[in-house]
């Protein structure tokens, strides 16, 4: 199974990062079998603002169909979705508004986790739900989402996972419905 993952921040120094570094070795440590992660950088994306008038001056940027081919190839995605002022970053939204020019089923019917942190008690909650909440109309089959509150209170930076047995248990069972999602298109 091929997961694409990736922060939804450009933040080099992202708790979102870290958040799927960690997700992303409990899925190569066997928590799905036979995985296959691809990480990819929101700053590997960075595109000039979207408006319609830019589109029609110039098109579609390369960078908008390189994105939406890499989650066209993978089987799943896994997204973690950092909060600014309450909703996406901008380097999120711009990535998202131009790749949704190509198809608006962005995530193409692809098994989706996602996930969301920040270090104060909402946990990027906002952003998460209204990432979940709009999920069907762009292609994203959501299995699961997990918002981390108080993130420096419940992840060692320094080992880079998780310490809160409750919030880990949360997450490794989010992680394994991918793996049901298998055996279940399989079938």
């Amino acid at each position: 199974m091929k997961i694409l993952t990736f922060a939804a921040t450009s933040s080099k120094e992202s708790i979102n990062k870290q958040l799927t570094g960690y997700a992303t070795r409990l899925l190569e440590d066997g928590l799905v079998p036979d995985v296959i992660v691809t990480t990819i950088d929101l700053n590997d994306y960075e595109m000039p603002i979207y408006s319609i008038d830019r589109q029609n001056d110039t098109g579609i940027p390369q960078l908008a169909h390189d994105f939406f081919d890499e989650v066209g190839q993978a089987d799943a995605v896994l997204i973690s979705f950092a909060e600014h002022n309450g909703f996406y970053t901008a380097a999120y939204k711009n990535l998202f508004d131009w790749a949704s020019r190509i198809d608006m089923r962005v995530y193409q019917d692809k098994p989706t986790i996602m996930l969301a942190t920040s270090p104060g008690p909402g946990g990027g909650g906002n952003a998460l739900q209204t990432a979940v909440s709009s999920a069907p109309f762009f292609g994203n089959d959501v299995r699961a989402s997990l918002s981390i509150p108080n993130f420096y209170e419940n992840f060692d930076t320094t080992s880079n996972s998780l310490t809160n047995s409750e919030l880990d248990t949360q997450l490794k069972t989010a992680l394994a419905t991918l793996s049901t999602n298998a055996e279940r298109k399989a079938a």
